[in-house]
């Protein structure tokens, strides 16, 4: 579809001038006109300001007492994207997940955002979905419903049977929805361009990265192939730790489903969203919820990933007690070095040892220059003060996760988008336990798994692994010098191969890089015998921390190795 590869600039808009005006129009109406008229947009040709609802706005917020500056921001913004249609209602939900960039009033506002769509009788997109199968309908289906049973921004859902007797559901595109999105991203993303220009504090937000990852994800979901591999991933993963049989994930159609259509089984069941049908169950639930939760935890530690728009309305209670899972066009996935990040980050939290959580998310965190780590220590140990002390059951996650993305918010500190999904997954099924009033708490599943799942992943297997890729990066370096050092000396010849050396003290710029290559080496030899010497002691040993049935040979490697650092530290002081 070629969302970003354009290039949006104004050039690049003209030919949507119209939908470009209509947008400005929007903002003005819902209290951002002197944004407006002051900027670029005002230019449009054609544009007339029009009159100005804020004070209106502004009235009704008060009335609800939610006249924070983020209140008042979010409200309008909601109300403006709500207008304008599919891409600016996604967007806001994108917005809704970054709690490190707005504060707590403003993400409950894009919480609230809903699609404003009209249901399409399935007579409207009959011709299509014939384009896509490459048959007549009639040839593969019993009946297709032709009122949708489902409808959203940029699907609509209808019930059938085949001619093979199973219920399934057609996933269908909305007509000229990838025309109407590729627009209004190009036009989101002049905007965000814009804005940057307006200082250092809107740049540093980084909106138009933020405007391109959400293209490329909108993109995937546009894309009903990549939901159907997505759900067949997913089953063969769950399928790996669900011994009780508890989840159950519907039957794609492959033979009937592309880019356009998707094609899938009917999912039988109580949603978890219609809370009294649910609260019916409860008994029942309750414990089959608990053990989803752990399998949850334990797909996404072992294999990086995950289901990752866990709401209630895509959560089922089946006639056979099963939970099943639909929609599958926003996925998480988290590397093994993420995952490793995560379970760290968690242990330090359930230990309280505020230093190694800091570490931990600056490690994965997005800034610029250095963060004061001591103030950024104490800032955090100050905003969870509150529930050092308490019992796991006395903690909530949500809040005790949203103290410490307001902490590294203050400090200028992001996190990527990709932790935020998987944080909000996790906010997601700690609020669809306690909205149904479950004895149900995230850090107590957390605490009882963390420490099977830390050995879990610290195991020889992922010491070796990891031993292999420093290996891959040691051969491929070699491979590359070579040719960085012929380049280097072609530029250097440029030069009649003189040196421009820069003194500090009495050590010569030259002498330095000599010593960095000179200690690279050891450190890469005593890589070597580290884990020469790891590979062949047992996991057992490992994980039960007997030493004393170690090897002597791994401890002659292990002290050869620590010799040679020692020496290459030496050389360098």
């Amino acid at each position: 579809m070629g969302l970003i590869s354009t290039g949006f600039k104004i050039t690049k808009t003209i030919r949507n001038i119209g939908r470009l005006r209509e947008i400005a129009t929007v903002f003005a109406k819902h209290g951002f006109d002197e944004v407006i008229s002051q900027g670029v947009l005002a230019k449009i040709p054609g544009f007339v300001l029009p009159k100005s609802t804020k004070n209106k706005i502004k009235d009704e917020l008060e009335k609800k007492e939610e006249s924070s500056w983020g209140g008042i921001l979010g409200y309008r913004l909601r109300l403006c994207f709500e207008e304008l249609g599919p891409a600016f209602v996604k967007f806001g939900q994108l917005l809704s997940s970054r709690e490190d960039i707005f504060d707590e009033d403003f993400i409950t506002q894009m919480q609230m955002l809903r699609d404003k769509v009209s249901p399409l009788p399935f007579s409207d997109v009959k011709d299509s979905v014939e384009e896509s199968l490459g048959h007549k309908v009639e040839d593969l289906f019993e009946f297709v419903t032709d009122k949708p049973i489902g409808t959203a921004s940029i699907g609509l859902v209808y019930a059938a049977k085949l001619k093979t007797g199973e219920s399934v559901v057609l996933k269908v595109k909305r007509p000229g929805i990838e025309k109407l999105i590729e627009t209004d991203l190009s036009i989101l993303l002049f905007m965000a361009t814009q804005s940057e220009r307006a200082g250092d504090e809107v740049k540093y937000l980084g909106p138009s990265k933020v405007i391109e990852d959400f293209a490329v994800s909108l993109q995937n979901e546009l894309n009903f192939n990549i939901e159907a591999l997505n759900c067949e991933r997913l089953q063969k993963i769950i399928e790996k730790y669900d011994e009780e049989e508890l989840f159950y994930l519907p039957k794609i159609y492959k033979e009937h489903t592309s880019d356009d259509l998707l094609v899938m089984e009917l999912i039988d069941g109580i949603p978890f969203s219609d809370k009294n049908r649910i609260n019916e169950k409860i008994d029942e639930l309750e414990d089959k919820l608990n053990k989803s939760v752990h399998i949850f935890l334990k797909t996404f530690l072992n294999e990086g990933f995950f289901h990752a728009d866990l709401h209630g309305g895509n959560f089922f209670y089946t006639k056979d007690e099963k939970i099943a899972l639909i929609d599958f066009g926003l996925v998480g996935s988290l590397s093994r070095s993420g995952r490793q990040n995560f379970l760290a980050i968690i242990y330090s939290l359930l230990t309280y040892n505020f230093e190694s959580l800091v570490y931990e998310f600056l490690d994965v965190a997005e800034y610029e220059g250095v963060p004061d780590v001591d103030k950024l220590i104490s800032d955090i140990k100050y905003s969870l003060g509150p529930y050092i002390g308490l019992t796991v059951q006395q903690t909530n996650f949500t809040v005790v996760f949203r103290s410490i993305v307001r902490t590294l918010r203050e400090h200028q500190i992001l996190l990527p988008r990709e932790w935020f999904i998987v944080f909000r997954a996790m906010m997601t099924l700690d609020g669809v336990g306690k909205s149904l009033g479950m004895d149900f708490d995230l850090f107590k599943i957390l605490e009882k798994d963390v420490h099977g799942l830390i050995k879990e992943n610290f195991k020889k297997e992922a010491f070796v692994e990891d031993a292999l890729w420093v290996g891959r990066d040691i051969l491929s370096s070699s491979r590359m010098m070579p040719r960085h050092l012929r380049w280097f000396f072609k530029e250097w010849s440029k030069n009649n191969y003189a040196f421009e050396v820069k003194h500090q003290g009495h050590e010569t710029a030259f002498e330095k890089l000599s010593s960095a290559v000179y200690f690279l080496g050891i450190c890469m030899i005593a890589s070597v015998l580290f884990f020469a010497g790891l590979n062949m002691v047992d996991p057992v040993i490992l994980q039960s921390g007997y030493f004393r049935q170690v090897p002597i040979v791994t401890y002659i490697l292990w002290f050869m190795s620590f010799t040679l650092v020692m020496f290459g530290l030496r050389k360098r002081i």
